[in-house]
């Protein structure tokens, strides 16, 4: 959990809240034509519950943590560490994987609510700083434009998310072949697999939603 989540946390961060900033003031721009600036914290609170924020975090996740699982698991099966620990009657996926899983599919939800939050507070630096609002103002506005479902939305998509990443990551080290090249085409392919995957499986999970809500 240290290694795929808490290390992760940091580059999280500083996404989320750039993204924050960055949503924050893309609103203003156009909702200032119209005269409607007050829905920016709307705008930023929303979003980021239902997709910016499942999806840019499940990305750094991917590209950090779902590499570093592909290209540790596929040295350990060049390197035969793998048939060793069957030679000592240890079985490798409930050693190696098992854990590896129940960290991701608890990490991942758990970083993209810790980035939400961040991500908020780039938004709110955008509407205070630069909108004049107030920071009361700006946290009932968001808080009033969010129902419990766009939390529980995004919650579920980054669950999904993690079992996608995790998965693929996890198939591409045991299946490593040719040596150290194999290592590095494996991690470079758990990673563009992975990617695919979640903005697919993004794609059907956002459509289940709106038609059941």
């Amino acid at each position: 959990m240290v290694l795929i989540g808490v290390r992760a946390a940091p580059m999280v961060a500083l996404t989320a809240f750039s993204v924050g900033v960055t949503l924050a003031m893309q609103a203003a721009h156009s909702l200032q034509k119209l005269g409607a600036e007050g829905f920016v914290p709307d705008m930023v609170m929303v979003t980021l519950l239902r997709e910016l924020g499942p999806v840019l975090i499940a990305v750094i996740v991917i590209g950090r943590s779902g590499s570093a699982v592909a290209a540790e698991l596929g040295t350990m099966k060049v390197s035969e560490e793998i048939e060793a620990l069957e030679v000592m009657a240890i079985n490798p996926i409930r050693f190696l994987i098992v854990p590896r899983f129940l960290a991701m599919l608890v990490m991942l939800p758990v970083l993209t609510i810790f980035g939400n939050c961040v991500g908020l507070i780039g938004g709110w630096a955008v509407c205070r700083f630069l909108l004049d609002f107030n920071t009361a103002g700006y946290i009932l506005r968001a808080l009033q434009s969010a129902t419990p479902w766009d939390l529980y939305s995004g919650v579920i998509k980054s669950a999904v998310f993690a079992w996608i990443t995790i998965t693929i990551a996890c198939d591409a080290g045991l299946h490593v072949e040719g040596g150290a090249e194999g290592v590095g085409q494996a991690t470079t392919a758990s990673v563009v697999h992975a990617l695919l995957a979640m903005l697919i499986s993004n794609a059907v999970l956002t459509a289940a939603f709106f038609l059941v809500t």
